[in-house]
């Protein structure tokens, strides 16, 4: 069951499930908690699953203007604040992943653990493998049917507002996010990514982004895509319950993670 919370930024949905610490799932881009079908139960076995449906998503209404991943960090920041009252685990797919690492960033105090899968910090033009694949995007297209029926089933602002949100999202595909691997230096919550051989984003580009945050682990899945977490739910949900129940990373022969000169044992880098 769900319910909505009102925040500074927009009327948000939510469900929750399970008990122990609070894990916030945040979907991907046009998706809707029903993507989350296949990790909702693992992980309700263990934690307290939050899902918000972020702006424009599902059962959440639209908002003027456009669609920036930094408002709708900031509408999870207060979704956190006001839902789960503390630090709280999160993992996200796609956008959802932006906007775990957006939430890192500015409010470190909120965040305990990150997972982050087939997530990017720059635009489509500098991280897409096919870059080309938004031009062929349109609201009526084949291309977009699968979220097109997801929310037609039940956006609040009804089937016909469906265009105004696909050109949105698309654009701010085109234009977001912009982050800098300088700004990534500053997710201090641990922090493991995942993706799968054959993602929408380049090798190269999630190779940045797990160098540029420090100690991130990265788990490259292979026979998978962007849709990994339903392509290989029982792997997915195991590495997802592993690094969040982590303390620590323990090798025999590290190499990045080795201890730096004049460090304790066991420090990183």
């Amino acid at each position: 069951m769900g319910d909505y919370v009102d925040l500074p930024g927009v009327r948000t949905w939510f469900e929750s499930e399970g008990s122990g610490e609070p894990l916030v799932l945040l979907h991907g881009g046009f998706c809707t908690n029903d993507t989350w079908g296949a990790q909702r139960a693992d992980l309700a076995s263990a934690y307290q699953v939050l899902l918000p449906e972020r702006r424009a998503h599902g059962h959440t209404p639209d908002v003027a203007g456009p669609l920036s991943y930094q408002d709708m960090a900031d509408d999870m920041v207060a979704f956190v604040e006001k839902v789960v009252g503390g630090p709280a685990h999160l993992v996200g797919w796609s956008d959802g992943g932006v906007v775990a690492l957006l939430m890192a960033i500015a409010r470190p105090d909120l965040v305990r653990r990150v997972v982050a899968i087939g997530a990017n910090f720059r635009p489509s033009s500098e991280c897409f493998v096919e870059p080309a694949m938004l031009d062929a995007m349109t609201p009526e297209g084949p291309d977009l049917a699968f979220f097109r029926e997801m929310y037609e089933a039940v956006s609040p602002d009804g089937p016909s507002h469906w265009p105004v949100v696909a050109a949105r999202m698309i654009d701010m595909w085109r234009t977001q996010p912009t982050l800098t691997t300088e700004d990534l230096t500053r997710v201090a919550a641990p922090l493991l990514l995942i993706v799968g051989d054959d993602d929408m984003m380049t090798l190269e580009h999630t190779t940045a982004l797990y160098r540029a945050v420090p100690g991130a682990q990265l788990a490259v899945v292979p026979g998978a895509s962007h849709l990994v977490p339903l392509e290989k739910p029982d792997l997915v949900d195991r590495l997802i319950l592993d690094h969040l129940a982590q303390d620590g990373v323990d090798t025999m022969m590290p190499v990045r993670r080795a201890p730096a000169a004049g460090a304790p044992d066991g420090g990183e880098t």
